[in-house]
């Protein structure tokens, strides 16, 4: 079974990207984030299309903003929109759907941004990730937790940590709340795959970053114990952020039980670019 995660960044921006690599890497689970859609919306601009590749769908969206959903062509069940007991925003935010995908209770999350270190903003997201955790803490062996988190776990995961001091996405307490979840038993499947290697799931769009490689890997897939031990292959797919009208997020690929392309390395292709010294580089939203 292969499972996918993509923050699209608008669905309705990204469908002359989205439906050419749904037929080019036919994931059978594919969670999106982002995508800026109300449901009804969602279904009638690409409903048929999906039908049409033999996808069920489960979609939790919202006018113009967060939005996620879950399309499976094995199996479609016991489908959850929300996190039980999670903020709002003040009102609860399309940001969770878990399913019942070939076995295996799946999440598609689009964590909350945090915006700026211990802004209310901030405070709800570390508040949503508890309640998060209480789910997962509560739910089934078999689990899959998908998407934008939205928290870099640990140094190795940003271009560069001095670029990132004051920043959200690296913090002790955000890094604290994603490591209390994976203390249920969930395994960083791409980093306990490729423990070394540099790898980024997300570029901004300013500045050259995607082109410079210099990025961030907050994209993730959580897996637990039984689920991670099916792992065969575990990469990011990093030519869906080239070229024309991309989203500044690439595709997360698991593959379970087989690996079709082979075991094939973290990244494909590889980078654009090698690792900028250290210091060498502002965020745009610094400048």
């Amino acid at each position: 079974m292969r499972v996918a995660t993509w923050n699209v960044n608008s669905v309705k921006q990204r469908v002359a990207r989205l439906l050419p690599w749904l037929d080019q890497r036919r994931p059978d689970v594919l969670c999106l984030q982002e995508t800026k859609l109300a449901d009804e919306a969602f279904l009638g601009l690409l409903g048929e299309e999906f039908a049409a590749r033999g996808y069920e769908i489960a979609a939790h969206g919202e006018v113009q903003w967060n939005g996620v959903a879950i399309l499976s062509r094995v199996g479609l069940e016991d489908v959850t929109r929300g996190v039980a007991g999670a903020p709002g925003f003040p009102h609860p935010e399309a940001r969770a759907v878990a399913a019942t995908c070939g076995g295996v209770r799946v999440h598609s999350l689009y964590v909350p941004n945090g915006r700026v270190p211990d802004s209310d903003h901030y405070h709800y997201k570390l508040a949503w990730l508890a309640a998060l955790r209480e789910v997962v803490r509560t739910g089934p062996e078999h689990v899959l937790l998908c998407g934008d988190m939205n928290i870099a776990p640990t140094d190795a995961d940003v271009f560069d940590p001095e670029a990132y001091v004051g920043q959200t996405h690296v913090t002790a307490p955000e890094r604290a709340a994603l490591a209390e979840l994976q203390a249920l038993g969930l395994h960083d499947v791409v980093r306990d795959r490729w423990p070394d290697q540099r790898v980024f799931t997300y570029w901004d769009y300013r500045a050259g970053m995607f082109h410079k490689d210099l990025g961030m890997r907050i994209d993730l897939v959580l897996a637990s114990a039984a689920v991670a031990g099916r792992v065969h292959a575990a990469w990011v797919d990093r030519h869906a952020r080239k070229g024309t009208g991309p989203s500044d997020h690439a595709p997360v690929i698991v593959d379970l039980d087989e690996a079709p392309d082979g075991d094939i390395g973290p990244v494909v292709p590889p980078p654009s670019a090698p690792a900028a010294k250290r210091g060498a580089v502002r965020l745009p939203q610094s400048r």
